[in-house]
């Protein structure tokens, strides 16, 4: 799609920043499953990986993600290392994916809150979109906090919360995600949530974590020789899924 084409359609250049100070929750995932989105709607997009030490997304090849990993000065992260990524997020027409590490997380958002980014990057009419993860288990705890430090930087209603099942569901004294005292306080601030949701681990699971370790995209997948065709059934169910739901938030 050009860019003429792109304006056709009332699409923004829109910023998608994926947050979460907890590490391992699925955060290079979001990011993957967002380039994806975009690609297969034919939307322009470009995809850049901060983290310095694990560049999970900057692995799948078929997404073309720019590593953004000269940030390191004495063995600490230097900030003014993501000048160079916003001067990419200003300009063109396409929409950006920013994954961000556990390593860089707390570095770039004092970046971007001392720096009135977020401002700037509205006022070059690119729509801000915060994505952050939510996981069942153990983790739930810490990722809830997570996301409640974050809704207090921010004044719009710009945050996307992601619902990672993978280490159980994310339940709390029986109730569902949406019925959670902290997202009823956050209503303003949210667009909405996605659900990763748990499947069967001999089947699903089993599929998704394969192309996941293989660092490859679905359509990769299900083209590709490396599945059966009842495991790209399967993939496909998924990713259908997943896409409805970003339908569903008209970003």
């Amino acid at each position: 799609m050009s860019n003429e084409d792109f304006a056709k359609n009332g699409r923004s250049p829109s910023v998608h920043v994926v947050l979460q100070a907890k590490g391992g929750v699925g955060k290079s995932l979001v990011a993957a499953i967002l380039a994806q989105y975009h690609f297969t709607r034919q939307w322009p997009v470009r995809c850049f990986d901060t983290d310095p030490g694990n560049a999970t997304l900057a692995q799948y090849k078929a997404l073309a993600v720019e590593h953004i990993g000269d940030l390191i000065r004495g063995g600490v992260i230097n900030q003014k290392g993501f000048d160079p990524l916003v001067e990419k997020l200003l300009t063109g027409d396409s929409a950006s994916i920013v994954d961000t590490g556990a390593s860089t997380f707390l570095p770039f958002w004092n970046y971007v809150l001392e720096n009135d980014i977020l401002p700037l990057l509205e006022n070059q009419g690119r729509q801000v979109f915060i994505h952050c993860v939510v996981t069942g288990g153990q983790a739930m705890a810490d990722t809830l906090t997570g996301l409640a430090r974050l809704a207090q930087t921010l004044s719009q209603k710009n945050i996307i919360v992601w619902l990672n099942e993978f280490f159980g569901e994310v339940r709390e004294g029986g109730k569902p995600f949406d019925q959670f005292r902290l997202v009823q306080d956050l209503a303003p601030k949210l667009v909405g949530s996605v659900l990763i949701r748990k499947r069967n681990p001999d089947t699903f699971e089993d599929d998704v974590q394969h192309m996941l370790r293989a660092r490859l995209t679905f359509d990769e997948a299900i083209a590709g020789e490396e599945f059966s065709l009842v495991s790209k059934q399967r993939l496909q169910i998924v990713r259908r899924e997943l896409f409805e739901q970003l339908d569903g938030l008209g970003i």
